[in-house]
């Protein structure tokens, strides 16, 4: 992608700053830029765990199957990651503040549908729409970030904001969605996205200038379908092959999947404007990065729908409670996400990713032993950590992968580490909440009594919410195996995420030790 020219500015500054020997730094109108771009990025956060709350009521009211349940979580997530290359092309096109407000107008309107559908099958449909519309924003803020910041410290830290933007969002997200919960009915954490978008409608024109890429890239929409051809195959077998084992049909669909994966991949190579520049890929940092981004978040995806669901189902705190106690460690995220660029100027920053990548793995091992040692304390101690990591690889896992690609590429990077972190997000809903089910089913139906009555049973067997939802008349002692139960898939899952997490630790030492340091 070409260096950008159509800046509201007059004068030198619309000149492209690969022109110019010094970066021009930013100013009051960039950084007050910046906090409207922080807007929607804490409302993207803000989404997560407000949801993620928001699941058991939810869950109380629509009656969704397992299979709708997770939907309802990730539909968002996949629909955006599928879409955000594609968005940032069209962005290109029509220009980035365009983009982001169109995209903010429909987040507001699809809110608005989703806190008022009347089934699960309606809110599966419009979390696929906020997700088509949540792939607008993410792609303009982070390439207007890209743009409006050229000094590479200025920028570092600018990515640091944002990342910890989208932090304060998940850290509030409990504490909003908790006190919403309390007086109104699970739609209202929907209805929050409305007065942001607002806020964001009237600011940007006035405080974001447009740009456009000088040579507009043609939108290929055989490619966009091919991407969506891939992505969602992939994810139906992570979701099946979950459920109900490995069979032929689940490996059928993956090979679909990963065929249709090479046909897109081939074609890029092939076209004059790609939606997606693989040679991008041929950079050893820019590709280690992503790794790091992609498969960090999945471990993150995971413990934030499962921390929430075991505070409130297994230990029995209120939304409010939970809200509330889950604030302090989102509020980590924060610190990282500021501390880190900061950090990374006195070391590199694939060191300062490793170790907080090593204290997230150590809790992932945390919340894993709370099936021996239960209680509050462990398993929020452990939330912290992850929550350390997490802003870390969000801030500098960001700018190593727009520094690495070449100017003339940085909208097509910025738009890649967003579609990376949020696949992420979708697959560790997908794969650790599918993880956590199939254990819980395996060790539940070993204690279902065959006097049981059916409608009984298909709760107890189909989740823990499903169980709770049926007391009073679950017997008491039912509920507590199918406490335990969970528990013990949660461990499983938070296990296998310190795996990940510790190899996450080898790859950003040994690859990306050797980034640059941001001095």
């Amino acid at each position: 992608m070409s260096t950008d020219t159509d800046q509201a500015r007059p004068g030198p500054s619309n000149q492209p700053a690969t022109n110019r020997h010094v970066p021009r730094r930013a100013g009051a109108r960039e950084w007050g830029g910046l906090a409207v771009l922080a807007l929607p990025t804490a409302l993207l956060g803000l989404d997560v765990t407000l949801l993620y709350l928001a699941l058991p009521a939810l869950a109380e009211d629509l009656q969704p199957s397992t299979t709708q349940a997770l939907w309802i979580m990730d539909a968002y997530g996949f629909m955006i990651a599928g879409l955000l290359i594609t968005m940032g092309t069209l962005g290109d096109r029509i220009g980035r503040r365009r983009l982001l407000m169109i995209g903010a107008l429909a987040f507001g309107l699809v809110s608005v549908l989703a806190a008022f559908s009347p089934s699960a099958n309606v809110l599966i449909a419009a979390r696929a729409a906020l997700g088509v519309a949540g792939a607008t924003l993410m792609p303009s803020t982070l390439a207007l970030i890209s743009n409006m910041f050229r000094d590479a410290g200025q920028r570092g830290l600018a990515f640091g904001i944002w990342a910890t933007m989208f932090g304060l969002g998940m850290a509030v997200g409990p504490l909003v969605g908790g006190a919403l919960l309390q007086q109104f009915w699970w739609g209202a954490a929907f209805l929050v996205a409305v007065p942001v978008v607002a806020i964001v409608l009237v600011a940007a024109p006035f405080l974001l200038p447009e740009y456009r890429a000088p040579t507009r890239e043609r939108l290929d929409p055989a490619s966009v379908a091919l991407s969506l051809a891939a992505i969602l195959p992939v994810v139906f077998f992570v979701k099946k092959s979950a459920e109900t084992g490995l069979s032929s049909f689940s490996l059928l669909i993956l090979a679909v999947g990963l065929g249709f994966g090479l046909i897109f991949a081939r074609r890029q190579r092939n076209l004059a404007d790609p939606l997606l520049d693989v040679r991008l890929f041929g950079n050893r940092s820019f590709t280690a990065a992503l790794a790091v981004l992609l498969f960090g978040l999945v471990g993150v995806g995971g413990a934030m729908l499962l921390v929430t669901q075991y505070l409130q189902l297994v230990l029995g705190l209120t939304p409010i409670a939970a809200g509330l106690w889950m604030g302090p460690p989102a509020l980590m995220m924060i610190a990282a996400g500021i501390g880190a660029p900061l950090l990374a100027r006195h070391m590199r920053p694939g060191y300062v990713m490793a170790g907080s990548l090593a204290f997230s793995a150590l809790g992932y091992l945390l919340v894993a032993f709370v099936a021996w040692l239960p209680g509050l304390t462990l398993v929020l101690s452990g939330y912290a950590l992850i929550y350390l990591g997490l802003g870390t690889i969000a801030a500098l896992g960001t700018d190593l992968v727009v520094s690495a690609a070449p100017p003339e590429k940085a909208g097509s990077a910025s738009a890649m580490t967003e579609t990376v972190q949020e696949l992420g997000i979708a697959v560790g809903v997908a794969l650790f909440g599918s993880l956590t089910t199939a254990v819980y089913r395996h060790g539940i139906l070993t204690r279902i009594p065959d006097t049981l009555p059916l409608d009984l049973s298909t709760a107890l067997t189909e989740s823990l919410w499903a169980a709770t939802a049926a007391t009073p008349a679950m017997p008491a002692d039912l509920v507590d195996e199918a406490r335990t139960a969970f528990t013990s898939g949660m461990s499983v899952s938070a296990a296998g995420a310190a795996v990940g997490a510790t190899i996450l630790v080898l790859v950003c030492a040994r690859v990306l030790g050797g980034s640059p340091d941001r001095r």
